[in-house]
């Protein structure tokens, strides 16, 4: 596998960002990698952080790397801030950047695929409702998504529990203004009952939360809302917590999941 770590000036923030990006390639002379001869374009799972990290946070706390190498996948890995993918309130329009801006810059880049049957998206906690966003809000350019530990109904109880915390309620009034998501198209449960009435394609969803994350009862009630409309979700949950123990498990499943011709050498 090739990991490029790159710069560029993103036109919609205005500003110059960063991403991570991982590429196959023959690994034979790679101790421990499978490495991969599938010739480009690649297949691209889009990988988004959580609130507390950064477009590294993947390689620095699982393997990765090591996950895809015989997968014949590319990884995209990009920076979000705390932005909950999102055009904020008051701050910069990350859900115009990640939604619009950054395929199109990874495909000047990289030999990466526009299909949508090879574009998949994933992310954790705050990435986790990212990467459903995405795939609800683009159904037609992604035909896969999954959320490990996602932050999936923070127009209700997410928002309800951190009301006492100041910093946290300011912070949500930046990125979702005064109103808050609720009803909108960045409520994940709007956009779910609004994707299930929908002509057209639907993605495929897959959702995992340890029982001891303090998100599972979010979770829970993403369950039942997509069970009950009909899109389809792939749903696990065991013992585990919010920490990277569970996700380097757990990335590894979502990998297995991801509808991809697998190839190694």
């Amino acid at each position: 596998m090739a990991y490029i770590q790159c710069r560029f000036f993103s036109e919609v923030l205005g500003l110059s960002t960063s991403m991570s990006v991982i590429l196959p390639e023959p690994a034979a002379s790679q101790i421990g990698m499978a490495g991969s001869n599938v010739a480009g374009p690649y297949p691209t799972l889009y990988l988004l952080h959580g609130m507390s990290d950064d477009d590294s946070i993947w390689m620095r706390r699982t393997s990765i790397e090591r996950y895809v190498s015989n997968l014949g996948i590319a990884v995209v890995m990009p920076q979000a801030d705390l932005s909950f993918y999102t055009d904020m309130a008051e701050g910069n329009r990350y859900w115009t950047f990640i939604s619009e801006e950054l395929p199109r810059v990874c495909r000047s880049f990289f030999p990466l695929s526009n299909r949508r049957e090879d574009n998949f998206v994933a992310g954790l906690s705050m990435g986790g409702y990212g990467a459903f966003k995405l795939a609800l809000r683009k159904p037609d350019q992604f035909c896969a998504a999954a959320s490990l530990s996602g932050a999936l109904n923070i127009s209700h109880n997410l928002v309800d529990e951190v009301r006492g915390d100041k910093e946290i309620t300011s912070l949500f009034k930046r990125i979702f203004g005064a109103d808050g998501p609720q009803g909108t198209n960045n409520d994940l449960l709007t956009l779910v009952e609004e994707v299930a009435k929908q002509e057209g394609p639907k993605p495929l969803l897959y959702q995992c939360c340890g029982t001891e994350d303090f998100l599972y009862q979010d979770n829970l009630t993403f369950r039942d809302a997509c069970h009950a409309s009909g899109l389809p979700l792939t749903y696990n949950e065991s013992p585990g917590s919010h920490d990277w123990a569970y996700w380097d498990a757990k990335i590894q499943d979502v990998l297995s999941w991801l509808p991809l011709n697998k190839t190694s050498n």
